[in-house]
């Protein structure tokens, strides 16, 4: 397959250095999701005020520690973009190589619109915040940014399937079919929970590191 893409004399130098900067890139979509999760966590627990029963973790860019959040915000937009990047690289030319990168993409950058337009004080956080406020111009931005990129990463997970189905993994694409489902249904609950609607969230971001973790070990047609 490499003879078919470059130059016979460039095939060995060039093919190994291709994947071992793909699979680096790929790193970034691997451990975005994990890092962000453990990163707000581990905040909700030490901030005053901060209840994961009634905040979402999005609240946790406001107040004086906030820039940790936002700056969690930008990291993890910067390593889903370069996990996109890495996909690009390893499904060129083969099942979901166009859309797949895009749509991880999207979903990268729409944390970066997150911490750009921060989420709403409300539900008693930050600490002294009253239960109910008037949705900001922001706010609603931010609502609209988190709304994109999870629809980007659903639609994501639904073109992934065909490259795990492609390379002989049918379960990991059943799964895949399936994660936008659970996924939609926690932000369809947040109403009522907002746990539900956190539970959606992390798990979509768990299943694209381990869909680009499987991918990036994967045999590439490259």
């Amino acid at each position: 397959m490499i003879q078919t893409l470059i130059a016979p004399q460039n095939a060995v130098p060039v093919a190994p250095a291709f994947r071992l900067a793909a699979r680096r890139a790929l790193l970034g979509g691997v451990v975005a999701g994990p890092l962000f999760l453990l990163a707000g966590i581990a905040q909700g627990f030490a901030r005053d005020g901060f209840d994961f029963t009634r905040n979402a973790i999005s609240q946790l860019a406001l107040g004086e520690a906030g820039w940790i959040q936002t700056a969690n915000f930008l990291l993890t937009g910067a390593l889903l973009i370069a996990g996109a990047a890495g996909l690009r690289r390893v499904l060129r030319g083969g099942a979901g190589g166009t859309w797949g990168p895009v749509l991880v993409g999207v979903f990268g950058a729409s944390f970066w619109a997150a911490a750009l337009f921060p989420a709403d004080a409300g539900a008693g956080f930050p600490e002294g915040t009253a239960d109910t406020t008037a949705m900001s111009g922001h706010g609603a931005a931010h609502m609209l940014a988190g709304m994109v990129g999870y629809l980007a990463l659903c639609a994501a997970f639904l073109v992934l399937a065909r490259p795990l189905s492609a390379r002989g993994h049918h379960r990991w694409a059943r799964v895949s079919r399936l994660a936008p489902v659970i996924v939609l249904a926690g932000f369809m609950a947040s109403a009522a929970s907002v746990l539900a609607f956190t539970a959606g969230a992390g798990l979509g971001l768990c299943w694209l590191a381990a869909v680009t973790a499987r991918l990036a070990t994967a045999r590439t047609n490259q």
